[in-house]
């Protein structure tokens, strides 16, 4: 199934909060999507939702599982190309979030092979469906840049994904590889930060998609970017890239 007349893109983790609302958004934009996570029910909700709009592939499974990932690439395949990639899967690691004195290693291992190493083997198995124009987004968090207490093991692992994004950008120009923080957002995954805390102030993830949009259909120069920071209206490189 050839689709050269309508842009692809792949979200991972599109069951709930970021990855669901940006995929909401390019679904009634007209974008085919390819989209996982790893609950089988709740992603055939997602797709049932979706396929209202667009063509929608859905695939359940783990992106750090090499054989899911090859069933990512098959999809592309099926549809023809990618023109964006959007790395949003991920996990917060042990909740309460322990000190780094008290990290089990075991479990650090583990949150650095699905934040990190597995946007990498993502990417590493689509490059062929990729386009000289694609767009990679690497979700990132302040956790990467900033020192917050109990954070070090998930803002660790974001760190080391946000400087393999900019290598990544130096070494395939003719790709557009953004890193993004999305802001605070009231995911299950900030809820399971901040266990038995109320979050409701936090935005929704809607507030974060139109930044988000921006770098899709912009022409913004690879690097760091705050999502907030990021309006159709007022986007310039110099005002908001992050260095």
């Amino acid at each position: 199934m050839k689709t050269p007349q309508h842009k692809v893109a792949l979200i991972t983790g599109a069951s709930r909060g970021l990855g669901l609302s940006l995929a909401r958004s390019l679904a009634k934009a007209g974008w085919h999507l390819i989209i996982d996570a790893r609950s089988n029910d709740a992603l055939e909700n997602v797709r049932k939702e979706l396929a209202q709009h667009t063509t929608v592939l859905a695939i359940a499974g783990d992106v750090g599982d090499a054989g899911h990932r090859q069933e990512l690439a098959e999809a592309a395949a099926y549809l023809g190309k990618l023109d964006a990639v959007i790395n949003n899967a991920g996990i917060l690691g042990p909740s309460p979030l322990p000190n780094l004195l008290d990290y089990p290693l075991d479990q650090l291992t583990i949150v650095f092979q699905l934040n990190t190493l597995a946007p990498l083997a993502v990417l590493q198995t689509l490059q062929p469906y990729l386009q000289k124009n694609s767009v990679i987004i690497n979700i990132s968090s302040d956790a990467a840049m900033e020192a917050y207490p109990g954070w070090g093991g998930y803002g660790a692992s974001k760190a080391a994904l946000e400087h393999l994004s900019a290598v990544l950008a130096v070494e395939n120009s003719h790709w557009r590889v953004y890193h993004v923080d999305p802001g605070d957002m009231r995911t299950q995954m900030h809820q399971d930060a901040f266990p038995g805390e109320d979050i409701s102030d936090r935005p929704l993830p809607e507030a974060s998609v139109p930044g988000l949009l921006t770098l899709l259909n912009g022409e913004l120069a690879s690097g760091r970017y705050r999502a907030k920071d990021l309006t159709p209206a007022t986007v310039t490189t110099d005002h908001l890239l992050q260095k």
